[in-house]
C-alpha cells in the first residue's frame, strides 16, 4: 500500500499542512499488526489459541492504514486520484496470493487495497463536492445525480471488497473529521463542531467488529488518529529508522505469498 508521497500543499491550496512525522511510526505499526492478524488467522494452528491477538493487535491495522491514506490524500499529495491508482496497482499484484488464503466465505473478495483505493476516491469526491457547494457551482439536479451515483457505487463495491460497506466509509469519514479538527478554531462552538465531525468515523469503527475486544482496539486507534489531527501531530518525533520503500510496497503481496507457500508446504492448500 503506497503511502509514501511527496509532502506538499493540497491541490486546492486551501489547507495548510500538518506534520506527517507520525506516519513513519504508523508504517511500522501497520505492517506489524497486519502481519500478526494474518498469521493468527491463516498460518498458525488453532490449537495455539492465539485468536485473541487477531482480535486485539490485529484490529489496529485497517483503521491505521485507512488513516494514513486519508491523511496523505488530504494534506500531502498533489494528485490524490493518482495516489489511489497506485494503491490499486498493489492490490492487483496482491490479489492472487490473497485468494490463496483459507477463507470462510465463498465467492470473490477483493483485498484491502481495493477498499483503500475506492475509499480514497470517495473521499476526494466528497471534498470536491463540498468546495463546489461552497462556491455555488453545483445545481440541485447535478447534486442529486452525483449523490445517487455515489451511493449506487458504494452499495455495489461494498459487496466485493474486504471490510465491505463500512470499510469503504472509513477514509471519506476520516477526511471529513481530519479536516474539521485541523481547521477548527479556538472558539468553543468551532471546537464542538469539529468534535461532532469526528463522531461518524468513530461510530463506523465501532460497528466494524462484533466482539467488544476488537471494537475497543479499532475505536481506540481511530481516536488516537483524530487526536493527531486535532494538534497532537506536533508532538511526534521523526522515526529513527524510516521504512524502506521497497519493503513498504512489497510487504503486502509478499507476506501473502509467503503464507500461501507455507500452507502449501504444510498441506494446507492441498
Amino acid at each position: 500500500m503506497t503511502l509514501q508521497v511527496t509532502p506538499t500543499v493540497d491541490a486546492t491550496g486551501s489547507l495548510d499542512r500538518p506534520s506527517s512525522t507520525w506516519t513513519g511510526w504508523g508504517q511500522w505499526l501497520a505492517l506489524f499488526t497486519m502481519t500478526v492478524d494474518h498469521l493468527t488467522r491463516y498460518a498458525l494452528p488453532d490449537g495455539w489459541e492465539l485468536g485473541w491477538a487477531g482480535s486485539s493487535i490485529g484490529r489496529i491495522a485497517f483503521p491505521l492504514f485507512a488513516a494514513m491514506v486519508a491523511w496523505h490524500g488530504l494534506f500531502n499529495t498533489r494528485n490524490p486520484l493518482r495516489y489511489a491508482r497506485r494503491i490499486l496497482m498493489i492490490g492487483l499484484v496482491a490479489q492472487l496470493p490473497y485468494m490463496l488464503m483459507p477463507r470462510s466465505t465463498d465467492g470473490l473478495i477483493l483485498n484491502i487495497c481495493f477498499t483503500l483505493s475506492l475509499g480514497l476516491t470517495g473521499g476526494v469526491w466528497l471534498q470536491a463536492l463540498r468546495e463546489r457547494l461552497e462556491r455555488g457551482a453545483l445545481g440541485p439536479l447535478r447534486l442529486i445525480a452525483e449523490v445517487g451515483l455515489a451511493v449506487a457505487a458504494w452499495a455495489t463495491a461494498g459487496l466485493w471488497v474486504e471490510y465491505s460497506h463500512l470499510g469503504l466509509l472509513m477514509i471519506p469519514l476520516y477526511m471529513i473529521a481530519m479536516r474539521a479538527l485541523h481547521e477548527g478554531g479556538e472558539a468553543l462552538a468551532e471546537r464542538l463542531v469539529a468534535t461532532a465531525m469526528a463522531l461518524p468515523v468513530l461510530t463506523v469503527a465501532g460497528l466494524m467488529n462484533s466482539s467488544d475486544l476488537a471494537k475497543s482496539f479499532t475505536v481506540a486507534t481511530c481516536l488516537a488518529i483524530l487526536l493527531l489531527a486535532a494538534g497532537a501531530h506536533r508532538l511526534i518525533p521523526r522515526v529513527p529508522l524510516g521504512m524502506p520503500r521497497r519493503l513498504w510496497l512489497g510487504w503486502y503481496p509478499g507476506h501473502f505469498a509467503a503464507i500461501a507457500l507455507w500452507l502449501w508446504l504444510a498441506g494446507g492448500l492441498g
